[in-house]
């Protein structure tokens, strides 16, 4: 049955055109406010518990492709960072609120149409993130031993579609197109000891791989300088006391910073100070011992921009990097990196391009912008579409931390509350929410996960993972998770 689960298909449209069956649920049940959700990442999970806190009346549902909610929580945040996944805990709180319902293995845009949403609710949030990957553009990308930073997170954090990824981690140096966070945690989760990673939730399968991995070098590639790196100073501290490895930056980037950063904001001044200190200070006797011992080491290449990924003698993978050699024009964040007419190669088998995710359109009913990757909005409000909202990513691009989407969540939940204030957004007409949606996914052979379905799931997965010594074993396969909560 659950195999079959998107075999059977009818017609996409408006609800104003579903069988008998649906449309009398619109008429049938009492005015409530029904509000949708697309997405149950952080964007969406904030944006509900927003509305929720601050309308007693409101019903929110939340809808999600996957059979598993959280989104980048689960899927992106690294799996030694498991302080960061503890928001799970208030999430769950929300979704097990009487007045919340997560609809979990409904994919909107194919499963059902926005448009269809948009008729069952009297608001529609798009809160999906940024699924998609940004392209290189440049010769040799699609050699094996190219990755995107996004595929590889994916795969270590047992995201469905990324489970078959099987990178080759048998050359000796590995180089990272990018210098923000996810450059960081790419680097570590590489050079880390494995028995660290053990006690982690990364899935078993990257466990296996990272413990044959043959990996003594990580390179960071950015296109500007020291001072518009995009980590911040915690991941940074993090690589500088990583057991095994150690540093290797050039003390001719650094030389003058400490200088140029003391008028700068606190969190870049502190940043540059800890860089400074790393490449410029003699470490202590206890630091300079184990950066000895280390056989691991990484290190920062700035102002070089990708030009071309060269093959190996054969053709059949990566074997270089190629570099344009560039300078900035103008300081501070908005200096701007032109090429000098320089190149330089560096040697490596293995590239991953950290150069940022892209949300995708997934309705030629709702304005996207596809060079920015958003849905042009004021304040979330999606521009020209009275009731169609957005929140995170999808709607600012994606940057900031989980903080960022959760005061950027607020703001579109508080643009929704105040729309029903000033009467641009009608809840007196009744519509029937999941009621109708759930009908329509029924005649299209579509059944969704529930979040009691999910914590089903959960359960299995902490069980697997405390037989190993793991906080969870997670299920990489979305048909085993259907078939488990099923039975």
């Amino acid at each position: 049955m659950w195999g079959l689960s998107r075999c059977l298909r009818v017609p996409r449209g408006r609800l104003l055109l579903l069988p008998a069956g649906v449309q009398r649920s619109f008429s049938s049940v009492s005015p409530t406010p029904h509000i949708c959700i697309v997405g149950s990442g952080p964007a969406g999970f904030y944006t509900a518990q927003h509305i929720l806190r601050h309308n007693p009346q409101a019903q929110v549902d939340i809808y999600e492709k996957l059979p598993v909610p959280f989104g980048l929580v689960r899927f992106g945040v690294a799996p030694d960072h498991p302080e960061v996944k503890n928001v799970i805990n208030t999430f769950t709180q929300t979704a097990r609120s009487e007045r919340c319902t997560f609809l979990g293995n409904v994919t909107v845009g194919r499963d059902v149409t926005v448009e269809e949403l948009q008729g069952a609710y009297h608001a529609v949030v798009l809160s999906y993130g940024a699924e998609d990957k940004r392209e290189l553009g440049i010769p040799g990308e699609e050699l094996p031993g190219v990755h995107s930073a996004r595929d590889f997170v994916g795969w270590y954090n047992g995201l469905p579609d990324n489970r078959h990824l099987h990178p080759d981690l048998s050359c000796d140096t590995a180089v990272i197109l990018g210098q923000g966070n996810v450059a960081l945690d790419i680097a570590r989760i590489l050079l880390s000891p494995v028995d660290i990673l053990r006690k982690t939730d990364i899935t078993q399968t990257a466990l296996d791989a990272l413990s044959q991995s043959r990996i003594r070098r990580v390179w960071m590639v950015g296109r500007r300088g020291p001072l518009q790196v995009a980590f911040t100073i915690k991941e940074l501290r993090e690589m500088i006391n990583l057991p095994g490895t150690r540093p290797k930056l050039d003390p001719a980037d650094y030389v003058g910073l400490e200088k140029a950063s003391k008028d700068l904001p606190r969190p870049r001044k502190r940043l540059t100070e800890l860089l400074v200190k790393a490449a410029l200070e003699k470490p202590g006797q206890k630091v300079a011992a184990n950066w000895a011992q280390a056989e691991r080491e990484w290190g920062l290449r700035f102002l070089r921009s990708p030009l071309a990924v060269l093959p190996s003698e054969d053709g059949k993978r990566a074997a270089r990097i190629r570099l344009s050699v560039t300078r900035l024009e103008g300081s501070g964040e908005t200096a701007v990196a032109v090429p000098t007419g320089q190149v330089e190669n560096i040697s490596c088998g293995l590239i991953f391009s950290s150069i940022g995710y892209k949300s995708v359109s997934i309705s030629s009913t709702v304005p996207f912008l596809p060079q920015q990757g958003v849905i042009p909005n004021s304040m979330g409000r999606v521009e020209g579409i009275p009731g169609l909202y957005c929140s995170g990513w999808v709607k600012r691009g994606p940057t900031g931390v989980i903080t960022t989407t959760m005061t950027d969540s607020f703001d579109t939940a508080q643009a929704i509350l105040e729309d029903v204030q000033l009467g641009a957004l009608n809840w007196s007409e009744p519509r029937p929410g999941s009621v109708a949606i759930r009908e329509l996914l029924h005649l299209r052979g579509i059944q969704p996960v529930s979040f009691s379905d999910w914590e089903k799931i959960d359960e299995a997965e902490t069980a697997k993972g405390l037989a190993v010594g793991k906080p969870r074993e997670k299920i990489l396969d979305t048909e085993e998770m259907l078939q488990l909560v099923c039975r």
